[in-house]
């Protein structure tokens, strides 16, 4: 599956366009989602630990390496308050 993602910088991640749909179809998928995004969280925040997080802009699927500092209702915040909308991301490692 990683083999279908462009690998992107955090800092090109403010020039792009998130459209408002939902990319994950499954309810459970969804649900295991947050709870990978919050450990992602624990990860970055105490033991300062890079993850991967796969997502979809408007025109492609993209994979970032970064560390994640804040998990909203609606985003994922990346360093220098670069954010990625929860409802586009597919997974993180």
């Amino acid at each position: 599956m990683a083999n279908d993602f462009e690998t992107i910088q955090k800092e090109n991640i403010h020039s792009l366009r998130f459209p408002a749909t939902e990319v994950l179809k499954d309810k459970m998928a969804i649900h295991q989602r947050i709870s990978e995004l919050h450990r992602a969280l624990s990860l970055g925040n105490l033991e300062h630990s890079k993850i991967r997080i796969y997502f979809e802009d408007s025109l492609s699927k993209k994979m970032v390496e970064t560390t994640v500092w804040a998990v909203t209702d609606e985003s994922v915040i990346l360093k220098q308050g670069v954010g990625i909308p929860i409802n586009r991301i597919f997974m993180t490692f």
